[in-house]
């Protein structure tokens, strides 16, 4: 790059530059100092008469984003010097000039950034096809061929690229289309803000700052809309020579170029962006100096102003009167001829798109405050209303809220009406109409603040919901007023910027050579406040602002897009309400939130607690951006961001706090591995079934059977030897089905998957209850029996040491539950006792047909660590079910709460 810039910007050509730079200051400057005595007369006269526009109904904030930024995060940039893209952080500060960091730790550290990008003049494209077609512009007659590769390989499908005339472009990319339109959002804020670099409150510098470059355009013949009117004073007079100086650079580097054609265009704005820069700094220099020397003679002036101001507003009415006489039947003929047919149809091409922005930042206000309302009814508290008014007080410098209300002002078209009366760009009022969109919204947020904070001083906190609503109500009646005031005035300021121009063009050249000898008419010593190019432009504006004055005024009163009527006048309609405005800016968080400031002062700290407007991208499933910025993206396809720590595993181990729920709501499991699988005696790893699965298991191996509520949970995989009875806390035995396990470690024959409570239903198997409630009352008079059954077959096989496992209390707690329901049914004679269901053969588990020889029917139950919850040392029949000899074949697993029947079994009472 370095040697492309270098080898076509000799030192012969630099001097070029230089003289061509030298003779655009000398010009300007001196019409500056022409322009700035006049300014200071018509600043001074109008601090003494005073204002008579209409009193704005809604309060001002002086400094809406101290302490805060807009926007800040990672974006892979392109860079010109080695060709990668390179993942860096970029920060929008309250200025909008963009800064961009090597990562965010750079950032936080306080170091001085990569770079700055001051974003005036640039526009925002999301789309390739779109740069392309502006870059044709750069080198007229250099087309690159159909189907050639294209000058910038993005890396991903969602770029962003800034485009300018004269600057460096600006090449970034992300990852997802959410990303993509929220940056796009805030370049465009940026572009927008930036654009409007001269500051209105400098009521002497500005206006001779734009008659300056106004009157230098127009001895060139250019009297239309400059859209390169946009950024700081140095920015727009660089735009001013490079009007004409890139035009004869082109025509001297632009042949020398060699490459194909995309090469070209590049090399030409890497050359074109040097030869800006160079601009810049020498048009600053210079621009200092003429501003010093009239800083330095303001004071003499505005002391001759203020002694002669009487007599100089008299010696200029009276110059005023005679160019009167001279150019107005001219100027009412042309304003009848050109003008007047189309005044409404131009009123009305910006009244629509207008009116439809401005509404819909009613809209957007008015939906934010019902939902802070809304949040209000629902239990909200005052600590809660700080979090949603904080958010609120920044809704107009939000980009992306307010990207809606932009939109309908970027619709403003003037088809046909552009080519009539010269205006280049409608680009122009677009950004006007937004900045007073943005101004509207802040005043209203900011007047609602107020309003609010001074109902809640003393209140108790109730009714929070009502008071939000009567302080939106009366905000939303002011806004309407000032939403129509800044209409009405927008709408005449643009007319007169579309037809001035136009008749300027047309009547100058006819008067130049008469208007010297107005000049004499003056007093020398009032010579430098009087100047007759101002005041034939003045007469000019006052042969077409009475028919301007009128068309807005119709639309007016036939009620057209809510304008109010002219006669409508609030003025100190709310006085108490004003003096509210020199309070300071609330700070939400702080006074009802609870979260006080920090005594932590450092440059560090300052920039991690700087308040930011738009919160940051989340993307689901992605991974943090990392902190280093060496990511080189190769070619087209997606981009692979590189975490500082790998994504979590779906299969990874559960951690303490999952484990512990799974536990309680599973008791009866067998623990998983931390890999996700269950354990065999034998070693081996079973994978574990969600518990969706197991259900979905259990409900498909239901024994077909209706007669009784089913107390069987059947979990046992279809590869197991035998049919698992629950088991409470005894071994398992590989002969018969096992009794209910309450926690016993996993053995060969299934992992138990018992729910720990779930109730009897007819419909589905039910699983064991860890803990038996001794409380409830046996609702089956064949669980009794079945039950004593059991007690009985344990008591005979276990030894002797076992035989007392029922302690005296809890046995008659049993006999006086099971004798609750003397008269329910009871198994038919000849029937087993344990009434099991029988098993299809289709519905055994495979390896199940010989029955396994039965070893130990009950062992001694092991109580793990940390099992103080189970109660006592020694388990209790009452609290495991019990299953009685049977069949191998008939192997389902019993609750021992009530016995299932078998299929036809008659029951007699």
């Amino acid at each position: 790059m370095g040697n492309v810039v270098s080898s076509h910007l000799d030192e012969g050509k630099r001097e070029m530059i230089t003289a061509r730079t030298g003779q655009v200051m000398g010009e300007f400057g001196r019409l500056y100092e022409q322009q700035y005595p006049v300014a200071l007369f018509n600043s001074v006269r109008f601090e003494i008469e005073g204002n008579i526009s209409p009193q704005s109904q809604l309060l001002h904030r002086k400094a809406p984003l101290e302490d805060k930024s807009i926007f800040s995060g990672m974006l892979f940039q392109y860079l010109e010097e080695n060709k990668k893209w390179r993942n860096r952080f970029f920060f929008v500060p309250d200025s909008y000039v963009i800064s961009y960091y090597e990562n965010k730790l750079a950032y936080d550290r306080g170091l001085h950034p990569k770079g700055a990008i001051s974003l005036a003049g640039y526009r925002v494209l999301g789309s390739l096809e779109k740069y392309l077609e502006l870059l044709e512009t750069t080198l007229p007659g250099v087309k690159a061929k159909a189907g050639s590769a294209p000058p910038l390989k993005c890396a991903t499908q969602f770029p962003i690229l800034l485009w300018h005339p004269y600057a460096r472009h600006h090449y970034f990319c992300v990852t997802t289309e959410k990303e993509q339109q929220k940056w796009l959002a805030v370049f465009q804020d940026c572009v927008r803000h930036t654009n409007n670099g001269l500051s209105e409150d400098c009521k002497v510098q500005t206006p001779a700052f734009t008659d300056a470059v106004r009157l230098y355009r127009q001895a060139r013949g250019q009297y239309s809309t400059w859209e390169m009117m946009c950024g700081t004073p140095t920015q727009i007079l660089a735009n001013l020579v490079m009007e004409n100086l890139v035009s004869e650079l082109r025509d001297l580097i632009a042949v020398r170029l060699k490459g194909k054609a995309f090469d070209r265009q590049r090399n030409w704005m890497l050359i074109s962006d040097a030869v800006y820069s160079l601009v810049q700094e020498q048009v600053k220099a210079q621009y200092e100096a003429v501003l010093q020397k009239c800083e330095a003679g303001r004071p003499p002036l505005e002391a001759t102003i203020r002694t002669d101001m009487d007599q100089i507003v008299t010696s200029k009415e009276h110059v005023t009167s005679k160019m009167c006489a001279l150019v107005l039947p001219k100027a009412d003929k042309l304003l009848k001829a050109s003008i007047q047919p189309y005044i409404s149809s131009v009123l009305e091409a910006l009244m629509e798109p207008t009116s439809r922005g401005f509404a819909e930042v009613r809209d957007v206000f008015f939906r934010e405050l019902v939902d802070v309302s809304k949040n209000m009814l629902n239990g909200g508290s005052k600590e809660k209303l700080g979090e949603q008014m904080e958010k609120v007080s920044m809704l107009a410098f939000h980009p992306v809220k307010m990207q809606s209300c932009y939109e309908k002002v970027e619709q403003l078209h003037l088809e046909g009406l552009q080519q009539r009366f010269d205006v280049p760009s409608t680009s122009v009022f677009i950004q006007r109409a937004q900045i007073l969109m943005r101004e509207q919204m802040d005043n209203a947020v900011y007047t609602f603040e107020q309003i609010l904070h001074q109902s809640l001083e003393g209140h108790s906190g109730d009714d929070l919901a009502k008071i939000i609503q009567r302080c939106q109500d009366r905000v939303i009646k002011k806004y309407d007023y000032d939403s129509s005031t800044v209409r009405k005035k927008f709408f005449r300021e643009a007319l007169l910027q579309i037809f001035i121009p136009y008749m300027l063009k047309q009547l100058s050249p006819p008067f130049a050579a008469e208007l010297p000898r107005f000049r004499e008419l003056i007093f020398e010593d009032f010579s430098r406040f009087i100047l007759v190019e101002n005041i034939f432009e003045e007469v000019v504006l006052q042969s077409i602002m009475k028919d301007i004055m009128m068309a807005v005024k119709e639309a007016a009163v036939q009620r057209r897009h809510n304008l109010y009527r002219d006669s409508i006048v609030l003025n100190n309609s709310d006085p108490n309400l004003h003096l509210l405005d020199d309070n300071p800016t609330i700070d939400w968080t702080g006074e009802y939130g609870g979260q006080g400031d920090h005594t932590d002062s450092g440059e560090s700290h300052k920039r991690r607690r700087m308040k930011q407007v738009v919160s940051m991208i989340q993307v689901d499933g992605s991974h943090p951006l990392p902190y280093e910025s060496c990511l080189e993206v190769p070619g087209v396809g997606g981009i692979v961001e590189e975490g500082e720590g790998k994504g979590t595993d779906t299969h990874s181990a559960p951690s303490a706090e999952e484990s512990h729920q799974e536990t309680k709501s599973h008791p009866e499991s067998a623990p998983p591995l931390t890999n996700g699988t269950g354990q065999k005696e034998d070693g081996q790893k079973v994978q574990a079934d969600p518990p969706k699965a197991v259900a979905q298991k259990e409900e498909e191996m239901r024994p077909p059977t209706e007669s009784a509520p089913q107390a069987v949970e059947k979990k046992s995989p279809p590869t197991e030897s035998a049919p698992q009875a629950v088991e409470k806390k005894s071994p398992p035995t590989e002969s018969a089905p096992q009794a209910v396990e309450k926690k016993s470690p996993p053995t060969e024959s299934a992992p138990q998957a018992v729910e720990k409570k779930s109730p009897p239903t007819e419909s589905a198997p039910q699983a064991v209850e860890r803990k038996v409630h001794l409380e409830s009352p046996i609702q089956d008079a064949a669980s009794k029996s079945a039950i004593e059954s059991a007690i009985q077959e344990i008591e005979n096989a276990v030894l002797g040491e076992d035989s007392g496992l029922l302690s005296e209390p809890e046995e008659q707690v049993v006999h006086k539950s099971a004798s609750l329901n003397p008269e329910l049914e009871r198994p038919a004679p000849g029937k087993k006792q344990d009434t099991l269901t029988a098993v299809p053969e289709s519905e055994k588990p495979p390896g199940d047909s010989q029955p396994h020889e039965h070893k130990e029917a009950v062992a001694k139950p092991s109580i793990p660590e940390g099992d103080e919850k189970a109660g006592a040392a020694t388990a209790h029949p009452e609290q495991m079910a019990v299953t009685p000899p049977s069949d191998s074949e008939t192997g389902e697993e019993v609750s021992g709460k009530e016995p299932v029947s078998e299929p036809g079994a008659v029951q007699e009472p």
